[in-house]
């Protein structure tokens, strides 16, 4: 394949040209953007198979989406921590030592991913009330993020095998089984969360058999089709991937210097998550008392929204791919070129996507919920966030960029004083006269103004000191 040849000549210190670089950028970017926008076609089948049981159902899911995130970003960390050592690595030809990472990452990600799991169901119960959800959506709320929290071991294996894999180059498979994992929800969900019904199909009247489950079994359904990949992930990165393949005789002991850097890395990524998404707590929790209404169409926007962006969080992996194994081969140079055409290929899809969903808004949240109170006022916050979307997608590319590089703690810090410090304080200063449009509007202000910090840190250079 075109791509792998030219991940060898990264390798193999070969003068690449323009043209080639935006091949490697475009081939290795797709299969991560279709792998993206899987898991966010899972989101909104699951946002529309609950938004059909009414506007609390969904205010339970949104209530608590926050916080699965919270623990779904630790999960991410863990897996940037040794997935950019193994790029680093390959790049630099060691192929036997990012086989050696790979051992200890499966090792560190089951350990850390048992502790989370614990944590969150000791965390579940009380977290919606701490998040100021209403009585009638607290127990559904309660049940769908423990439910949650308890597949964070398959989350952890499914993330670390994909990271792992793609930092190798090999974009398809994981994107392939994510598409998979998109077809499992469906059928999940279409079993546990509605009751046994008949159904009319061709003047045929079939007997669908159903759990019941509502809430419940929406995050029932995300968690098996969860396991079943990550199991399918574990086999081709241990025993499929020319890379990773494990080899008899090979020590699986943990290494005081693999498992330090691992923290190292992962530690200002770990972070940068739990500021950001404990700040999308607070932004919960000043919606919250806005009522069922504002959470549930605040809950499917940022749903909607993220449909957009997918294509940035997909070059950003190719970006770290690219950028690790280029810093790695010692060709800091083709690092930095990579990244600003990566970064600029960003801004551009998501400009695309920007505008498309400021025109399809009516259609993408009709999608979800049939209230037409939620609808229109999801509309109305989506087309705000429309504008924000270009600069969204440098934030996200050039953080991919620097990641790849082991550039993780400025960023971190950049990420968190641009959400905190911004966007909050105006949501604060906005929301008592705008309601949930103001803090959208703080939103869109925040993203903003993030691309632009990340633009003068990528065009500066300092994040290829590492």
């Amino acid at each position: 394949m075109l791509s792998e040849k030219l991940l060898s000549d990264i390798r193999n210190g070969t003068k690449m040209t323009l043209k080639q670089q935006f091949q490697l950028v475009f081939f290795l970017s797709i299969p991560a953007v279709m792998a993206q926008v899987t898991s966010v076609v899972m989101q909104y089948i699951d946002a529309s198979m609950v938004g059909s049981l009414g506007a609390e159902a969904s205010a339970s899911i949104g209530l608590v989406s926050s916080s699965t995130w919270l623990f779904g970003g630790v999960c991410g960390a863990v897996s940037s921590g040794f997935s950019i050592q193994a790029a680093q690595s390959i790049g630099g030809g060691r192929i036997k030592d990012a086989r050696s990472i790979m051992r200890q990452a499966v090792i560190a990600a089951f350990i850390s991913s048992i502790v989370l799991a614990a944590a969150g169901a000791i965390t579940s119960i009380n977290l919606p009330a701490w998040l100021g959800g209403a009585l009638e959506i607290q127990k559904d709320a309660r049940y769908y993020f423990l439910i949650y929290v308890l597949s964070l071991p398959a989350v952890q294996a499914s993330r670390l095998a994909g990271g792992l894999l793609q930092c190798s180059g090999n974009m398809k498979v994981p994107g392939i089984l994510n598409t998979l994992m998109c077809i499992l929800d469906v059928i999940f969900n279409f079993i546990l969360i509605f009751p046994s019904r008949e159904v009319k199909a061709a003047g045929i009247i079939l007997n669908v058999p159903g759990a019941g489950l509502g809430v419940a079994g929406a995050s029932l359904g995300t968690a098996l089709s969860q396991l079943v990949i990550a199991v399918l992930m574990m086999y081709f990165l241990c025993f499929k991937s020319d890379i990773f393949k494990i080899k008899q005789g090979e020590s699986w002991k943990l290494k005081k210097d693999c498992i330090l850097r691992a923290v190292k890395l992962a530690l200002p990524i770990g972070w940068e998550n739990l500021m950001m998404c404990g700040a999308m707590v607070v932004s919960t929790r000043i919606v919250a008392p806005l009522g069922s209404v504002p959470i549930a169409a605040n809950s499917f926007a940022v749903t909607a929204e993220s449909l957009c962006y997918m294509p940035g969080y997909g070059i950003a992996e190719a970006a770290a791919t690219l950028s690790g194994q280029s810093i790695g081969a010692g060709r800091k140079e083709l690092a930095r070129r990579f990244a600003r055409l990566s970064v600029w290929s960003g801004i551009a899809s998501m400009s695309v996507t920007g505008a498309a969903m400021f025109f399809a808004a009516p259609f993408m949240m009709s999608l979800l919920t049939p209230d037409l109170a939620i609808q229109a006022l999801g509309v109305s916050i989506l087309r705000i966030e429309a504008f924000a979307e270009p600069m969204y997608g440098a934030s996200i590319v050039a953080s991919g960029a620097f990641r790849g590089a082991g550039d993780t703690l400025v960023p971190s810090m950049m990420n968190f004083g641009s959400i905190w410090f911004v966007r909050i304080t105006l949501a604060l200063l906005l929301v008592g006269n705008l309601a949930l449009k103001g803090v959208w509007i703080a939103m869109c202000i925040e993203l903003c103004f993030r691309g632009m910090i990340f633009m003068v840190r990528l065009y500066s250079g300092r994040w290829m000191k590492k």
